[in-house]
């Protein structure tokens, strides 16, 4: 596949909840070793992007492509094996708190593989190498800190060696110290793996470091989608509030507006 074939695509996505829209009309393309950074205030539909990717959720219409497979269309046992291609680390690790850190890495392949113990074994210490997490098999997630459960869980996402990974809010609940350390390890890892990438956040600092490139959703819509240093000169208002923190502008307004008329 060359770099100008996208690995993902979604087109002319909408999706409904009961009545409410929550994406109307997604066109999105994500190309190999893309760091697309996707950002938008909480409730605007980043997560649920990664849903639709993984097959979880169904669009109400349009399409969802990996590489020529229709995600939205694939029977059980072939998006089974499409989901072993990606790797998924999730807000707040989901790390199963009964399982040691050993048993949380070898449940993907126990479940997706046939490959031996020793096989199994090797694997682990390989990626846990690679997250500076080397030793912590036989530790339980409560014996570990927010940040190294976060490492944990990029471990487990490379496990099946993916040429995909899916972050929903990386550092999301990590001081500033610990968050840059969580990018540089992105970073690294998905330059060191040759792996796609696309992160979910709304910490600027977070995403422009990452970031190759960014898409940013608001009212159901992607109102623009560029390289990170367009995203700084932005001329769309919303953008701008957004990127900057700004109290007042477009979308501070509505919520004001709203309070107003609640009065």
């Amino acid at each position: 596949m060359s770099a100008a074939t996208p690995l993902i695509q979604l087109k002319d996505v909408v999706l409904k909840f009961g009545d409410r829209p929550v994406l109307d009309g997604i066109n999105l393309a994500v190309r190999p070793r893309d760091r697309l950074v996707i950002m938008g205030q909480s409730g605007s539909g980043k997560s649920t992007m990664l849903r639709l990717i993984l097959g979880i959720l169904k669009p109400t219409r349009g399409e969802v492509l990996y590489r020529h497979l229709r995600v939205n269309r694939l029977s059980r046992s072939k998006l089974n094996r499409l989901r072993s291609r990606i790797g998924m680390v999730y807000q707040y690790s989901a790390l199963i708190s009964s399982l040691t850190v050993r048993e949380n890495l070898a449940l993907p392949l126990e479940e997706l593989t046939r490959k031996p113990e020793r096989e199994i074994d090797a694997m682990i210490e390989e990626k846990l190498a690679m997250v500076g997490m080397s030793g912590t098999e036989d530790k339980l997630p409560s014996e570990l800190s927010g940040g190294m459960r976060k490492r944990i869980s990029l471990a487990r996402a490379l496990m099946l060696d993916p040429e995909l990974i899916l972050f929903d809010e990386p550092s999301a609940g990590l001081d500033p110290v610990i968050s840059s350390v969580i990018d540089e390890l992105i970073i690294n890892l998905t330059e060191q793996t040759n792996t796609t990438s696309v992160v979910v956040t709304h910490e600027m600092d977070s995403a422009f470091r990452v970031a190759t490139r960014m898409a940013m959703l608001f009212e159901g819509k992607i109102i623009q989608d560029d390289l990170p240093e367009n995203f700084k000169e932005s001329t769309n208002p919303i953008v701008r509030q957004f990127v900057t923190g700004e109290v007042e502008g477009p979308i501070t307004e509505g919520i004001t507006s709203h309070a107003d008329h609640s009065k």
